[in-house]
């Protein structure tokens, strides 16, 4: 069966199934703070297996425009040395000529400006009309706190126009949100602080960045709620592998998981425990997978997983799970569809704030096939499990949307058509042609 872009003929008898290894692209939360990190450093870095999505492509160039020298390789990023600043033991960046376009990436634009606050001369963030309508107070207040000047259009939202101070105060702040990119803009600012700057969440978001400081020989120190992150030091180059996306597995994992008689291996993915709250939930809904082969790079565990498809039960998701397990939900949403019982997801008020309004997207397209989905405030209950049907759906642009309801597709009768598909180039560009191998 061939699916093409933007199109998917779902007529799946009993017989197919989905077979075979799969390799995940590698991972964007990392390939990101790759990028960030070894741009700080004065010394050469080779990130090894990048994930040259949009997304990261965009950060890629924003340090370009800083004067960061970037060679972009089938296989590697290579970054050049660089001249000590001389207010910090990081790299001198230039006064960009031109403003900094983020595109569509969050992670790109937060990060951004934590490097932004530290500098010593102004820098005005972009993004595109998605990345505009997303909250950036979140990381203008402790920014602005640290000693940086930050303008936003209606005090919350990009452009961002940002007057740096290299002599940023350490702070100790109580994020209001648990978000990964708030932590790590905060972090990547304290680097240029004199002293220690704590940051607390009310759970604990993804730690890619601290694994990664820590590494790199940065004195820091974490536990369940906090982090601790001593300004005044430098950072080594990097030499790694970036491994799997989880997040880009999840779709496959659930393919595997509803499609009758399927077994799927996927290899080498990235099984951090801040990541990972997606395989808790389908453990307690009774899913079939095992991890094989566990080790550690980096900081960073990693292994394989063996899939079969499995006989679900509905799933209760609470405030306290959803930082483990954010950018899975819309495939939870799916998976649910499918599963016996009453599903339920609540306090996941923050994906109202993504890419799209992703409890709302959900609802409706899933409802398009048939699904039945009630939208609450801060989440979503579905009961399963139901027949889908094909018909027209709509990705809102938003790439874990398209990538949800194509597996949701590959359940459905008859024909499902999805606009927008490229938006997939996000974070995956490749889903189709990879998805494509693995139906027998």
């Amino acid at each position: 069966m061939n699916l093409k872009p933007a199109q998917f003929s779902s007529l799946i008898s009993a017989k197919k199934k989905i077979k075979g290894e799969f390799v995940p692209p590698p991972d964007k939360s990392i390939t990101h703070r790759a990028i960030f990190l070894s741009s700080l450093s004065l010394k050469k870095s080779c990130i090894k297996n990048p994930l040259l999505s949009a997304d990261c492509l965009s950060s890629i160039d924003c340090f370009k425009k800083l004067g960061v020298p970037i060679e972009i390789h089938k296989q590697a990023l290579i970054v050049s040395s660089g001249k000590e600043s001389s207010t910090s033991k990081f790299r001198s960046f230039l006064k960009p000529n031109s403003k900094l376009d983020c595109g569509n990436s969050g992670t790109t634009m937060r990060l951004l400006s934590g490097v932004a606050a530290a500098q010593n001369f102004k820098s005005c963030l972009t993004g595109d009309s998605s990345l505009s309508k997303r909250p950036m107070k979140r990381v203008i207040e402790p920014l602005t706190k640290m000693g940086a000047l930050i303008q936003a259009f209606k005090d919350n939202y990009a452009p961002l126009r940002i007057k740096g101070n290299p002599n940023l105060k350490p702070i100790d702040w109580k994020s209001p949100v648990a978000s990964a990119q708030v932590k790590s803009s905060i972090l990547l600012a304290a680097l240029f602080a004199s002293g220690k700057t704590t940051i607390e969440e009310p759970v604990k978001s993804r730690d890619h960045t601290e694994r990664f400081l820590k590494a790199l020989g940065i004195k820091i120190m974490s536990n369940e709620r906090k982090v601790t992150v001593w300004g005044g030091g430098s950072l080594q180059g990097l030499d790694l592998k970036v491994p799997g996306d989880f997040s880009s597995a999840a779709f496959f994992i659930a393919a595997a998981l509803l499609v009758p008689d399927s077994f799927l291996v996927i290899k080498n993915v990235n099984l951090n425990p801040t990541r990972t709250g997606f395989l808790k939930v389908l453990k307690k809904m009774g899913a079939n997978i095992e991890i094989k082969n566990l080790k550690e790079r980096f900081n960073e565990p990693l292994g394989d997983l063996e899939v079969r498809a499995s006989s679900l039960k509905a799933c209760s998701i609470q405030r306290e799970e959803i930082p483990f397990l954010i950018d899975e939900i819309p495939i939870l949403a799916v998976l649910a569809t499918q599963a016996q019982g009453e599903s339920s997801i609540s306090g996941a008020e923050e994906l109202r704030v993504k890419e799209s309004d992703r409890i709302a997207s959900m609802a409706s397209e899933l409802k398009k096939m048939g699904a039945e989905v009630e939208e609450k405030k801060d989440g979503i209950l579905i009961s399963g499990p139901v027949f889908l049907k094909g018909t027209k759906l709509n990705s809102y642009q938003d790439h874990r949307i398209a990538m949800s309801l194509a597996i949701a597709a590959l359940l459905a009768e008859g024909e499902t058509k999805i606009t927008d598909f490229d938006c997939v180039n996000i974070s995956f560009p490749n889903f189709l042609k990879e998805l494509n191998k693995l139906i027998d």
